[in-house]
């Protein structure tokens, strides 16, 4: 398919659409940058990781190990939303993930690393076979999800992850854009069943479906979201 003007330049403008998620809103008040959500390493640069194998895609921190100043507490069932800066500028499946934080650690100290990560929410396109495919976090200046009402007590790391797709038709041409929050969680009922549990790096393969895709041409007629499905109470 040979691309019209205007369609380049929108994919040349696209190219400087990064972004991050360095604020919380909770309960109506939103945080300092990178208080309960651990600084990125793309917190100026606002670049992606490309590479799946990289450790980055744990939590994609600065400095890895050091944690963030504060934990959110939050009731389970309630919303948690990180800020985007600037806005969420490429298409692509907007992801959530926790993991809980084992005895002798907190929030603040745990790594994250292992096969300790499940899924509570992904999105899909609309318009598929179609030349207008879109995501619902397009644009958005703020993305949030719900803890599940089931979920055990404690401290848990909330994993935010967006996925442009715009340039995936080619192998390590997938972006994430990845953070996480630090919480303390109350009010679950501990029924919760996580099933089996996935590692950062570790679930995703640079040639999953749901990574390496071309969302262009051919126009695709089908999406299937890396990682296991979303658990549900």
């Amino acid at each position: 398919m040979k691309l019209s003007t205007p369609t380049l330049c929108l994919a040349a403008a696209g190219a400087h659409a990064h972004y991050t998620f360095p604020k919380s809103q909770l309960n109506g008040v939103v945080s300092a940058e990178w208080e309960n959500i651990r600084t990125t390493e793309n917190h100026y640069s606002h670049g992606p990781v490309q590479d799946v194998t990289s450790s980055s895609m744990t939590c994609y921190e600065l400095t890895p190990g050091t944690g963030a100043p504060k934990i959110a507490s939050i009731t389970a069932g309630s919303d948690f939303t990180f800020t985007v800066d600037s806005s969420i500028g490429h298409p692509g499946p907007l992801q959530f993930y926790m993991a809980k934080v084992p005895s002798g650690k907190t929030a603040a100290t745990f790594d994250g690393k292992g096969a300790v990560w499940f899924k509570i929410y992904q999105d899909g396109p609309s318009g598929l076979g179609t030349s207008t495919i879109t995501w619902p976090s397009s644009g958005k200046t703020t993305v949030s999800v719900q803890i599940p009402k089931c979920i055990a007590n404690g401290d848990y790391l909330l994993r935010v992850e967006h996925i442009a797709l715009h340039s995936a038709s080619s192998v390590g041409g997938a972006q994430l854009y990845i953070a996480c929050a630090q919480l303390t969680v109350s009010g679950g009922t501990g029924t919760l069943n996580t099933g089996s549990l996935v590692s950062f790096p570790g679930a995703y393969s640079a040639t999953d479906p749901g990574i390496l895709f071309q969302l262009y041409w051919p126009v695709p007629t089908s999406y299937i979201n890396p990682g296991p499905a979303p658990v549900k109470c």
